[in-house]
């Protein structure tokens, strides 16, 4: 039985019968960095791996499924696959909504209105169609308390006094309104508690690309559960838990920034220092679905990736300089045609 996105339940792929994914806890625990080894474990007892010889992904993925074709850069798989190597067991899913048939229709449509696209690549994606897949992802939470100094500026007017001349050449002084700006200076303390700060834990895709997928849906998140992984693959991440973090307190830093900024006050703010102790660190290992289509053209890889909760597409193409060439002698003939109907 594979899971389907279309009732959300399991689907006999023989006679269609339909069954409920087992019963799991809605609330998600969140763990202590510090005890990251302690959920260390296979994905689950069936689960086999193989690893990609042309851009280094591992893919996860429950028997009968195959190995078939990277998902990510479209070389066929020819490594032998194994028993999955424990890692940080997933703790929650959202479960694929957007079916296949939806996604390779919006690719298809993405591609059709990039015109400069060349025509081979809608032919490719016509053929080599898409696969889903699970990614990996962080989530990460944190109280944090920062200490900063830095100055506030505040915004006042002068009248300055120039010379100029005026039409019959006579100089004159006139003046003019000028925004000064008086600093002081500034310090103090903020504190905040970050949740669900989410970290992509793959380099398969570009990480631009993936938060311009983003709203996804969390408070839509299931307890993990390996029925969700029936038809389709999980990545295993390669961003490890610390690395993660270390990406998780840039997001953190970032908005600290803005609290201090508003803490400040002022028309406008500097800010020299920033100290932040964080405690209270916890972790989610969380896998989102995406359907993702790897096309090479002329030897390069493109990526197209779909939201597989909302259906935002999102992807790269390569450019037809053909159809770029005939655009410019378009636009160069257009204009000669205006040229020549001016000069009548």
């Amino acid at each position: 039985m594979d899971f389907d996105p279309q009732s959300g339940m399991m689907k006999c792929v023989s006679c269609g019968r339909l069954e409920a994914v087992s019963a799991s806890p809605s609330v998600l625990v969140a763990h202590a960095l510090e005890d990251a080894l302690k959920h260390v474990t296979p994905l689950s007892a069936e689960a086999l791996e193989v690893t990609c010889d042309g851009c280094g992904s591992v893919m996860v993925f429950e028997p009968p499924e195959v190995a078939g074709a990277c998902s990510f850069c479209g070389m066929t798989i020819v490594a032998q696959a194994k028993a999955a190597d424990p890692m940080i067991a997933p703790d929650g899913v959202l479960p694929v909504k957007v079916t296949k048939d939806i996604a390779q229709k919006e690719v298809r449509e993405w591609i059709a209105s990039r015109w400069f696209a060349p025509n081979a690549l809608q032919k490719m994606a016509q053929q080599e169609g898409i696969a889903g897949v699970y990614l990996p992802y962080w989530t990460y939470a944190a109280d944090t308390e920062s200490q900063y100094s830095g100055a506030r500026g505040v915004h006042y007017w002068e009248t300055e006094y120039f010379t100029t001349q005026d039409s019959n050449g006579n100089r004159v002084q006139e003046s003019r309104q000028v925004m000064r700006t008086a600093w002081s200076p500034a310090s103090g303390h903020v504190g905040r508690k970050f949740t669900d700060v989410l970290v992509p834990a793959t380099k398969s895709v570009n990480e631009q690309r993936l938060n311009a997928l983003e709203p996804w849906d969390l408070p839509s998140l299931c307890a993990y559960e390996p029925a969700y992984l029936a038809g389709f693959k999980a990545q295993r991440y390669q961003i490890e838990l610390p690395e993660g973090f270390e990406k998780a307190k840039q997001v953190m830093e970032r908005q600290i920034a803005q609290d201090v900024r508003r803490d400040i006050g002022g028309d406008e703010q500097q800010i020299h220092q920033v100290q932040t102790a964080t405690s209270n660190e916890t972790f989610q290992h969380l896998l989102l679905p995406v359907w993702i289509g790897a096309y090479r053209f002329q030897g390069k890889v493109f990526q197209v990736v779909v939201n597989a909760r909302t259906g935002e597409v999102q992807g790269e193409r390569p450019y037809s300089a053909m159809k770029i060439t005939l655009l410019v002698f378009g636009i160069v003939f257009l204009i000669l045609i205006l040229w020549v109907v001016g000069q009548r």
